[in-house]
């Protein structure tokens, strides 16, 4: 009896033996509730800080794109301006052009002195020049389709030999500046023949008739 005794008592020990082990080793891998709850803020702050960042990246990328296309659009504008900044001017000596062109075609047809005429047309020539140098340029108009984006038509004149809407005679030249048009040519434009008019006005009444 004594032996089962000591031998329950040696087995009790050893229970509890490794009953504290187990409760030691859980403790030595379990951190202390104070480490975890400071761990756990650390993260929550790190997030909050990665958060913050990603935003002013995107704003700064976002002020970055639109500084960019101010800058582009600054430059732009102040292209168009020194391109066209001459404009003014040389709306006003178009007329003077249009002189000279006029006073050479009078002076060839009444073959006045043929010094005065070289002498006229050196100066228009240089005047040319100077515009073209600016870019001031014509622009071809007749046996052109009619477009309101460069023509001004003056009249309507029936003919049977050209489509309807075709430049048939300069009144006034047109001139660009660069790429854009600074004045209109004066134009005579086709138009549909009287007779044919009439002939088509005939047609569609006989077709209303017959239909009727």
């Amino acid at each position: 009896m004594r032996m089962k005794s000591i031998r329950k008592e040696m087995e009790k020990n050893d229970l509890e033996k490794k009953n504290h082990e187990t409760e030691d080793k859980q403790k030595a891998e379990t951190p202390p509730q104070d480490e975890v709850t400071e761990t756990s803020a650390s993260d929550l702050q790190a997030e909050e800080l990665q958060k913050q960042v990603d935003q002013y990246k995107d704003m700064l990328l976002r002020k970055a794109a639109e500084f960019d296309n101010f800058k582009r659009r600054i430059e732009n504008e102040t292209a168009n301006i020194v391109r066209f900044a001459s404009e003014s001017l040389i709306d006003d000596l178009l007329p003077i052009l249009d002189d000279f062109e006029r006073s050479l075609k009078h002076s060839r047809e009444s073959k006045e002195s043929d010094a005065l005429l070289k002498g006229v047309e050196m100066i228009y020539q240089k005047l040319v020049k100077v515009l073209e140098g600016r870019g001031v340029k014509p622009f071809e108009t007749v046996g052109k389709e009619f477009s309101v984006d460069y023509h001004d038509a003056l009249m309507q004149m029936p003919r049977n030999d050209l489509p309807p809407h075709t430049v048939i005679e300069e009144v006034e030249k047109g001139y660009m500046l660069n790429d854009k048009v600074i004045r209109h040519a004066k134009v005579v434009v086709s138009s549909v023949p009287q007779e044919e008019q009439s002939g088509a006005r005939q047609s569609e009444s006989s077709t209303g008739t017959s239909k009727e």
